[in-house]
């Protein structure tokens, strides 16, 4: 291992392959806070780049720096302008935007970054110790697992929901697995519930809901309230860029314990980046105090901190399954797997054998990314933030232009611009009505993974029974039912307790 730090480094430190880093990231970022173009789309495109380098340890650099920088920049739309374009950053703007309606952006933006940094780094670090061992676990997981680890993070919805907001959350999250059931299944390949409609045959794409649930919404709102472009505090003064040494203290075990959370789900093939900062969000509010848990979704540093963390963490976890056994996790690792074959590299558990230069130097590219990242971003924070003191005249419209532009080309169809303007006006008015959106998205997500490998479970197995044979998805569905029982059972106790304190008096 020591022999393969060192040629890695040795690698990664060369002029060329720092260059790849840096430029990786710089593209990455700012790309990233492009609501709809999201790692995926740019991976893709920087691949023909990638090969023409020909050194396939400079051209896994950049992409891997690519990846990770748009994952650290994806954070940045979803908190000032509340339009996530990427998964990942769904459950950052839960708790980012809010902080940025109350003047404080630039804290936002600073939290968002030492988080990701801190995520990232101690992924990478823990990447560097436990790759091979971690890669045999993950091979532990077979559908019925990743069946119950969906049913998981949707039993831990209620995390997601306001006070008294539960049954509001429970039927937002049924109605987004509905609407994940759109197109074609995965036990009978036809399409479903789509009316005949040709365009609906793969399903709603997931950028047109989420710039419909979040981000249309929001350019609708600043229209129907003027005064919403403005602060909470009045005016758009970017000030307060800093953490205090009390918010330091109250994040620093929330990213250590989403950190290392993160990278484990983000082992996982299939899990990714998106579960874990649902996962790490959920699990920080459930663990929280009662006054710590009603600042959740009202601008809380810790509900930050947690989603930027995980989603970090899980990116670098996710390739100890790509580099140790060629299983990619997600979308953009299985992209990346196809420009290593595409570079006549054969990732698997001979390529730390075969090829140590490039495994170890991917590894420590990361680390130094994660350090680039940081001081690139760190000094912007103060520009980036005054997006926020544009004009709403102005506002509006590059919202609405980002908002169309991402729905369009996540699909290259026009008629999403269609169901982006139907859902918008839905979601708008399920707002008024209070409902929180939230949850119809995490269930849009989970949902097609949900019913992927239930199906694939069931035909294995022939029926239910891998439930009863698979101890670890037993366990797993039990957690998920402790998950739905825990707020109520300390719910209960905290009203007893209260009426005990009554009839004392």
């Amino acid at each position: 291992m020591l022999e393969g730090i060192l040629i890695g480094l040795s690698t990664a430190f060369s002029v060329t392959n720092l260059l790849m880093v840096v430029g990786g990231c710089l593209i990455g970022t700012f790309i990233g806070m492009l609501p709809g173009l999201g790692p995926m789309s740019i991976i893709a495109i920087m691949i023909p780049v990638a090969i023409s380098i020909g050194d396939p340890s400079a051209a896994l650099i950049l992409l891997a720096g690519v990846y990770y920088g748009a994952i650290f920049g994806g954070s940045t739309s979803s908190i000032l302008i509340n339009a996530p374009g990427v998964a990942s950053t769904v459950a950052t703007s839960f708790d980012g935007y809010p902080l940025a309606r109350q003047g404080k952006a630039g804290k936002a933006l600073t939290v968002a970054a030492i988080s990701s940094f801190a995520g990232g780094s101690i992924g990478a670090v823990l990447l560097m110790i436990f790759a091979p061992a971690l890669a045999t676990v993950a091979l532990l997981f077979h559908s019925a697992e990743y069946f119950a680890l969906m049913v998981v993070g949707l039993s831990a919805i209620a995390a997601f929901a306001g006070t008294g907001q539960v049954i509001k959350a429970l039927l937002m999250t049924i109605l987004g697995v509905i609407m994940a059931t759109v197109g074609e299944g995965a036990l009978f390949n036809m399409p479903r519930f789509t009316m005949g409609l040709m365009d609906l045959q793969s399903g709603f794409g997931f950028i047109t809901l989420a710039m419909a649930m979040f981000a249309l919404p929001e350019a609708l709102y600043l229209v129907l309230d003027p005064n919403r472009s403005k602060t909470e505090s009045g005016n758009n003064e970017i000030k307060d860029l800093r953490i205090t040494k009390e918010e330091a203290k109250a994040i620093t075990p929330v990213i250590g314990r989403q950190s290392i959370q993160g990278f484990l789900i983000g082992v996982l093939p299939g899990a990714g980046a998106t579960i874990a900062s649902f996962l790490g969000y959920a699990v920080e509010r459930n663990i929280a105090t009662k006054e710590e848990q009603e600042q959740f979704g009202k601008g809380s540093v810790k509900g930050l901190a947690a989603p930027e963390s995980a989603n970090n963490a899980a990116c670098t976890g996710s390739f100890v399954p790509l580099l140790t056994l060629g299983i990619p996790g997600s979308g953009t690792t299985a992209i990346l797997l196809g420009a290593l074959i595409a570079l006549n590299v054969s990732p698997g558990p001979r390529l730390m054998v075969d090829q140590p230069e490039i495994f170890w130097a991917v590894i420590i590219s990361m680390y130094l990314g994660n350090v680039i990242l940081l001081i690139l971003n760190l000094p912007l924070i103060p520009y980036i933030a005054k997006i926020l003191a544009v004009p709403r005249n102005f506002l509006i419209p590059f919202i609405l232009f980002f908002t169309l532009m991402g729905a369009y080309i996540g699909q290259n169809n026009s008629t999403e611009l269609l169901i982006l303007v139907g859902f918008g006006i839905c979601a708008t008015v399920l707002r008024f009505a209070d409902y929180p959106l939230a949850p119809l998205l995490i269930g849009f997500i989970l949902g097609r993974m949900l019913e992927d490998n239930f199906s694939r479970s069931m035909q294995l197995y022939d029926g239910i029974g891998f439930i009863i044979e698979r101890p670890m998805t037993m366990g797993l569905l039990v957690l998920a039912v402790i998950l739905v029982v825990l707020p109520s059972y300390r719910a209960r106790r905290a009203r007893a307790r209260a009426e005990g304190v009554a009839d004392g008096d």
